[in-house]
Protein backbone atom coordinates (compact mmCIF):
# COMPACT_ATOMS: atom_id res chain seq x y z
CA UNK A 1 0.00 0.00 0.00
CA UNK A 2 2.93 2.57 0.67
CA UNK A 3 4.34 1.85 -2.16
CA UNK A 4 1.24 2.96 -4.18
CA UNK A 5 0.97 5.98 -1.57
CA UNK A 6 4.44 7.27 -2.31
CA UNK A 7 4.02 7.29 -6.04
CA UNK A 8 0.37 8.96 -5.99
CA UNK A 9 2.50 11.59 -3.84
CA UNK A 10 5.45 12.14 -6.80
CA UNK A 11 2.92 12.28 -9.35
CA UNK A 12 0.61 14.91 -7.16
CA UNK A 13 4.38 17.15 -6.63
CA UNK A 14 4.88 16.77 -10.55
CA UNK A 15 1.19 17.91 -11.58
CA UNK A 16 1.95 20.85 -9.21
CA UNK A 17 4.91 21.93 -11.62
CA UNK A 18 3.08 20.97 -14.66
CA UNK A 19 0.63 23.39 -13.55
CA UNK A 20 3.21 25.92 -13.35
CA UNK A 21 4.93 25.66 -16.36
CA UNK A 22 3.91 28.25 -18.84
CA UNK A 23 3.52 26.14 -22.03
CA UNK A 24 0.60 23.83 -20.13
CA UNK A 25 -0.91 27.11 -18.49
CA UNK A 26 -1.20 28.25 -22.19
CA UNK A 27 -3.22 25.00 -23.32
CA UNK A 28 -6.15 25.35 -22.01
CA UNK A 29 -7.13 21.31 -22.74
CA UNK A 30 -4.20 20.10 -21.01
CA UNK A 31 -3.86 22.63 -17.74
CA UNK A 32 -8.15 21.56 -17.18
CA UNK A 33 -7.05 17.88 -17.39
CA UNK A 34 -3.74 18.00 -15.04
CA UNK A 35 -5.81 20.49 -12.57
CA UNK A 36 -9.03 17.41 -12.49
CA UNK A 37 -5.95 15.12 -12.30
CA UNK A 38 -4.26 17.18 -9.38
CA UNK A 39 -8.01 17.25 -7.67
CA UNK A 40 -8.52 13.80 -7.68
CA UNK A 41 -5.53 13.00 -5.85
CA UNK A 42 -5.85 15.66 -2.97
CA UNK A 43 -7.55 14.06 -0.10
CA UNK A 44 -5.20 10.78 -0.42
CA UNK A 45 -2.34 13.11 -0.81
CA UNK A 46 -3.56 14.73 2.48
CA UNK A 47 -4.25 11.85 4.25
CA UNK A 48 -0.66 10.07 3.38
CA UNK A 49 0.83 13.55 4.55
CA UNK A 50 -0.89 13.46 7.95
CA UNK A 51 -0.24 9.77 8.58
CA UNK A 52 3.74 10.55 7.90
CA UNK A 53 3.74 13.10 10.37
CA UNK A 54 1.13 11.14 12.98
CA UNK A 55 3.93 8.48 12.48
CA UNK A 56 6.93 10.33 13.40
CA UNK A 57 5.45 11.57 16.33
CA UNK A 58 4.31 8.04 17.86
CA UNK A 59 7.88 7.25 17.43
CA UNK A 60 9.01 10.49 19.06
CA UNK A 61 6.77 8.98 22.12
CA UNK A 62 8.21 6.12 21.90
CA UNK A 63 11.43 6.75 22.38
CA UNK A 64 10.57 9.33 25.50
CA UNK A 65 8.90 6.41 27.39
CA UNK A 66 12.48 5.07 27.28
CA UNK A 67 14.00 8.04 29.30
CA UNK A 68 13.91 9.05 32.70
CA UNK A 69 10.73 10.91 33.58
CA UNK A 70 8.48 11.32 36.40
CA UNK A 71 5.35 9.66 36.72
CA UNK A 72 3.66 12.84 35.85
CA UNK A 73 5.25 13.21 32.44
CA UNK A 74 5.13 9.00 32.06
CA UNK A 75 1.46 9.75 32.17
CA UNK A 76 0.92 12.43 29.73
CA UNK A 77 3.43 10.32 27.34
CA UNK A 78 1.59 7.49 27.91
CA UNK A 79 -1.82 9.58 26.68
CA UNK A 80 -0.06 11.06 23.69
CA UNK A 81 0.89 7.25 22.80
CA UNK A 82 -2.76 6.30 22.94
CA UNK A 83 -4.12 8.89 21.29
CA UNK A 84 -1.63 9.03 18.18
CA UNK A 85 -1.93 5.12 18.04
CA UNK A 86 -5.41 5.40 17.50
CA UNK A 87 -5.04 8.38 14.48
CA UNK A 88 -2.73 6.44 12.83
CA UNK A 89 -4.92 3.15 12.94
CA UNK A 90 -7.83 5.87 11.81
CA UNK A 91 -5.71 7.00 9.00
CA UNK A 92 -4.79 4.00 7.82
CA UNK A 93 -7.98 2.73 7.43
CA UNK A 94 -9.01 5.53 5.24
CA UNK A 95 -5.88 5.48 2.91
CA UNK A 96 -7.27 1.73 2.49
CA UNK A 97 -10.48 3.35 1.15
CA UNK A 98 -9.07 6.03 -0.66
CA UNK A 99 -6.68 3.68 -2.70
CA UNK A 100 -9.95 1.80 -3.78
CA UNK A 101 -10.83 1.71 -7.37
CA UNK A 102 -13.56 5.22 -7.86
CA UNK A 103 -16.68 4.69 -9.54
CA UNK A 104 -15.73 7.13 -12.65
CA UNK A 105 -19.13 8.17 -12.85
CA UNK A 106 -19.15 9.85 -9.12
CA UNK A 107 -18.33 13.28 -10.34
CA UNK A 108 -21.07 13.45 -12.46
CA UNK A 109 -24.39 14.74 -12.73
CA UNK A 110 -27.27 12.12 -12.58
CA UNK A 111 -30.82 11.71 -14.28
CA UNK A 112 -33.36 10.62 -11.83
CA UNK A 113 -36.52 8.91 -12.98
CA UNK A 114 -39.26 8.33 -10.28
CA UNK A 115 -41.97 5.84 -11.66
CA UNK A 116 -45.29 4.93 -9.84
CA UNK A 117 -45.39 0.75 -10.02
CA UNK A 118 -47.87 -0.78 -8.28
CA UNK A 119 -50.88 0.56 -6.25
CA UNK A 120 -52.48 2.53 -8.46
CA UNK A 121 -53.63 6.11 -7.57
CA UNK A 122 -51.82 5.72 -4.52
CA UNK A 123 -48.31 4.52 -5.51
CA UNK A 124 -48.71 8.18 -7.92
CA UNK A 125 -49.11 10.07 -4.70
CA UNK A 126 -46.10 8.02 -3.47
CA UNK A 127 -44.15 8.85 -6.36
CA UNK A 128 -44.76 12.21 -5.36
CA UNK A 129 -43.25 11.67 -2.16
CA UNK A 130 -40.15 10.89 -3.13
CA UNK A 131 -40.00 13.59 -6.02
CA UNK A 132 -40.33 16.18 -2.72
CA UNK A 133 -37.85 14.20 -0.89
CA UNK A 134 -35.09 14.37 -3.21
CA UNK A 135 -35.46 17.70 -4.16
CA UNK A 136 -35.16 18.73 -0.83
CA UNK A 137 -32.22 16.33 0.14
CA UNK A 138 -30.73 18.05 -3.38
CA UNK A 139 -31.73 21.35 -1.71
CA UNK A 140 -29.63 20.88 1.28
CA UNK A 141 -26.90 19.87 -0.58
CA UNK A 142 -26.77 23.04 -2.45
CA UNK A 143 -27.77 21.07 -5.74
CA UNK A 144 -29.22 22.65 -8.64
CA UNK A 145 -32.65 20.38 -9.74
CA UNK A 146 -33.89 20.78 -13.85
CA UNK A 147 -37.20 19.11 -13.92
CA UNK A 148 -37.45 17.64 -17.28
CA UNK A 149 -40.92 15.49 -17.39
CA UNK A 150 -43.69 14.92 -15.22
CA UNK A 151 -46.87 13.40 -15.88
CA UNK A 152 -49.44 14.23 -13.12
CA UNK A 153 -52.69 12.81 -12.18
CA UNK A 154 -56.16 14.26 -11.23
CA UNK A 155 -55.43 13.87 -7.50
CA UNK A 156 -51.93 15.11 -7.23
CA UNK A 157 -49.98 12.36 -7.42
CA UNK A 158 -46.94 11.37 -10.47
CA UNK A 159 -46.82 8.75 -13.10
CA UNK A 160 -43.73 9.54 -13.56
CA UNK A 161 -41.46 12.62 -13.17
CA UNK A 162 -37.74 12.49 -14.81
CA UNK A 163 -35.47 15.74 -13.56
CA UNK A 164 -31.87 16.11 -13.56
CA UNK A 165 -29.81 16.99 -10.18
CA UNK A 166 -26.14 19.61 -11.08
CA UNK A 167 -23.73 19.63 -7.90
CA UNK A 168 -21.00 17.86 -6.79
CA UNK A 169 -20.84 14.40 -5.97
CA UNK A 170 -24.87 13.89 -7.43
CA UNK A 171 -24.17 10.80 -8.95
CA UNK A 172 -21.69 9.37 -5.53
CA UNK A 173 -24.51 9.45 -3.43
CA UNK A 174 -27.84 9.26 -4.67
CA UNK A 175 -26.52 5.79 -7.29
CA UNK A 176 -27.86 4.03 -3.82
CA UNK A 177 -31.79 5.47 -4.45
CA UNK A 178 -31.87 3.20 -7.73
CA UNK A 179 -34.61 0.27 -7.07
CA UNK A 180 -37.97 -0.14 -5.97
CA UNK A 181 -39.55 1.76 -2.50
CA UNK A 182 -42.34 0.49 -0.82
CA UNK A 183 -44.92 2.26 0.79
CA UNK A 184 -47.40 1.33 3.89
CA UNK A 185 -50.05 3.35 4.76
CA UNK A 186 -53.70 4.35 4.75
CA UNK A 187 -54.66 5.80 1.63
CA UNK A 188 -56.61 9.30 1.74
CA UNK A 189 -59.45 7.00 -0.60
CA UNK A 190 -59.41 4.60 1.87
CA UNK A 191 -62.39 4.90 4.01
CA UNK A 192 -62.35 1.32 5.90
CA UNK A 193 -58.71 2.78 7.89
CA UNK A 194 -57.11 -0.06 6.52
CA UNK A 195 -53.34 -0.23 5.41
CA UNK A 196 -52.18 -0.63 1.65
CA UNK A 197 -48.90 -1.10 0.29
CA UNK A 198 -47.68 0.39 -2.84
CA UNK A 199 -44.10 0.62 -4.84
CA UNK A 200 -42.37 3.19 -6.63
CA UNK A 201 -39.26 2.64 -8.31
CA UNK A 202 -36.38 4.80 -8.77
CA UNK A 203 -34.09 5.00 -11.30
CA UNK A 204 -30.62 7.17 -11.13
CA UNK A 205 -28.50 7.82 -14.21
CA UNK A 206 -25.15 9.48 -14.57
CA UNK A 207 -25.74 12.14 -16.98
CA UNK A 208 -23.43 11.66 -19.87
CA UNK A 209 -21.64 14.37 -22.53
CA UNK A 210 -22.57 13.86 -26.50
CA UNK A 211 -19.05 12.48 -26.98
CA UNK A 212 -19.73 9.90 -24.23
CA UNK A 213 -22.50 8.18 -26.35
CA UNK A 214 -22.52 8.38 -29.94
CA UNK A 215 -25.79 8.71 -31.05
CA UNK A 216 -26.61 8.48 -35.07
CA UNK A 217 -29.51 11.06 -36.28
CA UNK A 218 -30.50 7.94 -38.78
CA UNK A 219 -31.29 5.66 -35.50
CA UNK A 220 -34.10 8.25 -34.00
CA UNK A 221 -37.46 8.49 -34.69
CA UNK A 222 -39.10 12.29 -33.37
CA UNK A 223 -42.92 12.83 -32.86
CA UNK A 224 -43.89 15.61 -32.11
CA UNK A 225 -47.43 16.21 -30.11
CA UNK A 226 -49.40 18.96 -27.72
CA UNK A 227 -48.31 19.23 -24.05
CA UNK A 228 -50.88 17.44 -22.05
CA UNK A 229 -52.22 18.10 -18.04
CA UNK A 230 -53.54 15.63 -15.73
CA UNK A 231 -56.07 13.65 -16.87
CA UNK A 232 -54.77 13.80 -20.60
CA UNK A 233 -56.38 17.43 -21.33
CA UNK A 234 -54.15 19.31 -24.16
CA UNK A 235 -52.81 22.53 -22.63
CA UNK A 236 -51.57 23.85 -25.44
CA UNK A 237 -52.39 24.18 -28.91
CA UNK A 238 -48.89 23.87 -30.14
CA UNK A 239 -46.65 20.91 -31.31
CA UNK A 240 -43.93 22.09 -28.27
CA UNK A 241 -44.31 18.59 -27.15
CA UNK A 242 -41.38 15.78 -28.04
CA UNK A 243 -41.05 11.99 -28.29
CA UNK A 244 -37.60 9.96 -29.60
CA UNK A 245 -37.73 6.62 -30.29
CA UNK A 246 -34.03 5.01 -30.39
CA UNK A 247 -34.81 2.55 -33.07
CA UNK A 248 -31.71 -0.30 -32.39
CA UNK A 249 -32.99 -0.67 -28.57
CA UNK A 250 -36.31 0.60 -28.15
CA UNK A 251 -35.86 2.92 -25.94
CA UNK A 252 -38.63 5.61 -26.31
CA UNK A 253 -38.26 9.37 -24.24
CA UNK A 254 -40.68 11.74 -24.18
CA UNK A 255 -40.15 15.71 -22.13
CA UNK A 256 -43.14 18.10 -22.74
CA UNK A 257 -42.29 20.40 -19.40
CA UNK A 258 -40.97 23.08 -21.58
CA UNK A 259 -42.76 25.55 -24.04
CA UNK A 260 -40.24 25.51 -26.52
CA UNK A 261 -40.05 22.10 -28.71
CA UNK A 262 -36.68 22.58 -29.48
CA UNK A 263 -35.75 22.85 -25.18
CA UNK A 264 -38.15 19.87 -24.78
CA UNK A 265 -35.95 17.76 -27.77
CA UNK A 266 -32.42 19.05 -26.04
CA UNK A 267 -33.66 17.33 -22.48
CA UNK A 268 -34.91 14.79 -24.06
CA UNK A 269 -31.87 13.65 -25.19
CA UNK A 270 -29.97 14.34 -21.86
CA UNK A 271 -32.22 11.62 -21.27
CA UNK A 272 -31.56 8.95 -23.85
CA UNK A 273 -28.13 9.63 -23.85
CA UNK A 274 -28.54 8.63 -20.07
CA UNK A 275 -30.12 5.69 -20.64
CA UNK A 276 -28.04 4.55 -23.40
CA UNK A 277 -25.10 4.29 -21.58
CA UNK A 278 -27.00 2.66 -18.63
CA UNK A 279 -27.37 -0.20 -21.33
CA UNK A 280 -23.88 -0.17 -22.22
CA UNK A 281 -22.91 -0.11 -18.92
CA UNK A 282 -25.23 -3.04 -17.28
CA UNK A 283 -23.88 -5.10 -20.64
CA UNK A 284 -20.39 -4.25 -20.09
CA UNK A 285 -20.46 -5.52 -16.37
CA UNK A 286 -23.10 -7.84 -16.18
CA UNK A 287 -20.19 -10.96 -16.25
CA UNK A 288 -19.11 -9.01 -12.86
CA UNK A 289 -22.49 -8.71 -11.52
CA UNK A 290 -22.45 -12.79 -11.46
CA UNK A 291 -19.45 -13.16 -9.92
CA UNK A 292 -19.56 -10.21 -7.14
CA UNK A 293 -23.07 -9.13 -5.81
CA UNK A 294 -22.95 -5.82 -4.10
CA UNK A 295 -23.10 -5.09 -0.62
CA UNK A 296 -25.82 -2.95 -0.89
CA UNK A 297 -27.79 -3.83 -4.00
CA UNK A 298 -27.57 -4.41 -7.32
CA UNK A 299 -29.03 -1.03 -8.32
CA UNK A 300 -31.91 -2.13 -10.88
CA UNK A 301 -34.87 -0.61 -10.24
CA UNK A 302 -36.85 -3.85 -10.15
CA UNK A 303 -34.73 -4.57 -6.34
CA UNK A 304 -36.85 -3.44 -3.18
CA UNK A 305 -34.53 -1.05 -1.56
CA UNK A 306 -36.35 0.72 1.28
CA UNK A 307 -39.88 0.36 3.18
CA UNK A 308 -41.35 3.55 4.18
CA UNK A 309 -43.90 2.74 6.95
CA UNK A 310 -45.98 5.52 7.98
CA UNK A 311 -47.97 4.03 10.72
CA UNK A 312 -44.87 3.24 12.88
CA UNK A 313 -42.89 5.99 10.83
CA UNK A 314 -40.33 3.97 10.14
CA UNK A 315 -37.82 3.20 6.99
CA UNK A 316 -36.11 0.23 6.71
CA UNK A 317 -33.46 -0.10 4.42
CA UNK A 318 -33.00 -3.95 3.31
CA UNK A 319 -29.71 -3.85 1.67
CA UNK A 320 -27.98 -3.21 4.89
CA UNK A 321 -30.47 -3.37 7.31
CA UNK A 322 -30.90 -0.59 8.86
CA UNK A 323 -34.03 1.10 10.52
CA UNK A 324 -35.43 4.51 11.32
CA UNK A 325 -37.75 5.55 13.43
CA UNK A 326 -38.12 9.30 12.13
CA UNK A 327 -39.60 8.77 8.47
CA UNK A 328 -40.84 12.50 8.80
CA UNK A 329 -37.38 13.65 8.57
CA UNK A 330 -36.45 11.39 6.11
CA UNK A 331 -39.02 12.62 3.46
CA UNK A 332 -37.81 16.40 4.09
CA UNK A 333 -34.64 15.36 2.89
CA UNK A 334 -32.58 14.06 5.75
CA UNK A 335 -31.18 10.87 3.75
CA UNK A 336 -27.51 11.54 5.17
CA UNK A 337 -27.45 8.82 7.80
CA UNK A 338 -29.13 6.05 5.28
CA UNK A 339 -26.55 7.38 2.73
CA UNK A 340 -23.66 7.40 4.64
CA UNK A 341 -24.25 3.84 5.94
CA UNK A 342 -24.58 2.71 2.52
CA UNK A 343 -21.49 4.01 1.65
CA UNK A 344 -19.71 2.65 4.06
CA UNK A 345 -20.97 -0.60 4.01
CA UNK A 346 -20.03 -0.76 0.04
CA UNK A 347 -16.40 0.22 1.55
CA UNK A 348 -16.18 -2.23 3.25
CA UNK A 349 -17.40 -4.44 0.87
CA UNK A 350 -15.12 -3.83 -1.54
CA UNK A 351 -11.62 -3.80 1.20
CA UNK A 352 -13.23 -7.32 1.97
CA UNK A 353 -12.77 -7.59 -1.83
CA UNK A 354 -9.59 -6.64 -1.84
CA UNK A 355 -7.85 -8.49 0.87
CA UNK A 356 -9.08 -11.25 -0.66
CA UNK A 357 -7.26 -10.23 -4.07
CA UNK A 358 -4.09 -10.04 -2.47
Amino acid sequence: MFHRLQAVEERYDQLSALLSDPEVISDVDKLRSYAKEQSDLEDTVQAYREYKKVSSQLQDAKEMLNEKLDEEMRELVKQELAELTQQKEKLEHDLMVLLLPKDKNDDKNVIVEIRGAAGGEEAALFAGDLFRMYSRFADRKGWKIDVIDVNETDIGGIKEAIFSVQGKGAYSLLKYESGAHRVQRVPATESGGRIHTSTATVAVLPEVEEVEVEINEKDLRIDTFCSTGPGGQSVNTTQSAVRITHLPTGIVVSCQDEKSQLKNRDKAMRVLRARLYEKYQQEQQQEYAEQRKSAVGTGDRSERIRTYNFPQSRVTDHRIGLTLHRLESVLAGDLDEIIHALVTAEQAQKLQAASGDE
